[in-house]
């Protein structure tokens, strides 16, 4: 995690709206107690609370009309647990109310924070929280009252802040394991169809002035060499194959993918017909220079047959791109493998 991302919200749409529902509660709340003499009666007190009644209004409408992406970018959404901490020191103050139920407020914005913001963000509302409810009680109670209440209520809300951040945390890495495997092929390590497909799209919708190529690689008699040697053997000449398309393309000038069975294929962005034509034919020559080393220590000499399409500017079709190269692959195939063709159209 980059650090100035650290206080960032997990998900800020889901942030924003529980923010603001946490704020409208707690507002109505204090409103209740306030109108029924439970916030004291002195004209410090009642306008204190009415000043934190209005604040949390204010935050949560902040909250409802600025766009959560926004508040995300600029870190509001750690000042506003960080404010919320602010306000329940404040009140308690300002109404001497050392009570339980008065430090239970407390336990909000630090039990928000951990439910959304990254590990650092509930680190610093959370402390804040400790600081600002011992001070409190420092300021309020006897000493030895005010450590003892406050060594207590702190481990509580520490201790909640840490399991689950820790779950959340638990959680992220679980959805982006899952999403990765959803767009990488497991035994060679190249993207998917899917997210070979999802890229190709973008790419032939951004304008350029070179085009885009497809290449598509066949294992020329991969059903030989799975009878003879076994299906294993098979896998390992194509997670070899995949380690020789990446040594040969650099990942920020193609994507190389394994689209099933033993058909790769890569997509060169801004690419010339001439320079796509050129690469097609160093990956066959990279392939025949890299035999596959097999258990008894033979080597496995490989050949594949390489199709090869462009399509020119923002306009090209993903399918008709595929039905080229794919005619391409094919003829060279028929032609008698282990060699590139390219389509004419």
């Amino acid at each position: 995690m980059k650090l100035h991302g650290a206080t960032r919200a997990r998900d800020p749409q889901a942030a924003a709206y529980s923010a603001r529902l946490i704020l409208l509660v707690c507002a109505g709340v204090i409103a209740g107690l306030t109108l029924l003499g439970q916030q004291g009666s002195g004209a410090v007190a009642l306008t204190a609370s009415w000043l934190g009644v209005v604040a949390m209004l204010g935050i949560a409408l902040v909250c409802s009309t600025v766009s959560a992406e926004l508040l995300d970018r600029l870190r509001l959404h750690a000042a506003i647990a960080i404010t919320g901490v602010l306000l329940t020191a404040g009140l308690n103050l300002a109404t001497s109310d050392s009570s339980a139920a008065a430090q239970a407020f407390y336990a909000f914005p630090v039990f928000w924070a951990a439910s959304h913001l990254r590990p650092v963000g509930v680190t610093l509302v959370t402390t804040v929280a400790v600081i600002g409810e011992l001070t409190g009680l420092i300021l309020l109670v006897p000493v030895i009252d005010a450590l003892t209440d406050g060594l207590l209520f702190g481990s509580v809300i520490v201790v909640i802040a840490v399991m689950l951040t820790r779950a959340n945390t638990r959680q992220e890495r679980l959805v982006a394991a899952l999403e990765t495997q959803a767009r990488v092929d497991a035994l060679t390590g190249l993207v998917n169809r899917r997210a070979f497909d999802d890229a190709l799209g973008t790419t032939l919708h951004r304008p350029d002035t070179a085009g885009t190529a497809l290449v598509l690689i066949d294992v020329d008699a991969f059903k030989t060499v799975n009878d003879a040697h076994g299906h294993p053997v098979g896998d390992a000449v194509l997670v070899h194959l995949a380690g020789v398309l990446r040594d040969q393309i650099r990942a920020e000038d193609a994507v190389v993918s394994r689209l099933g069975g033993d058909e790769l294929a890569v997509l060169l962005p801004d690419c010339p017909p001439d320079v796509a034509t050129r690469r097609a034919e160093e990956l066959l020559t990279a392939v025949r220079a890299a035999p596959l080393p097999l258990p008894d220590g033979t080597l496995l000499a490989l050949s594949i047959s390489v199709g090869g399409a462009q399509a020119t500017g923002a306009t090209g079709d993903l399918e008709q791109l595929y039905s080229s190269a794919d005619a391409a692959l094919y003829e060279a195939k028929r032609a008698g493998r282990g060699r590139v063709a390219v389509s004419a159209g």
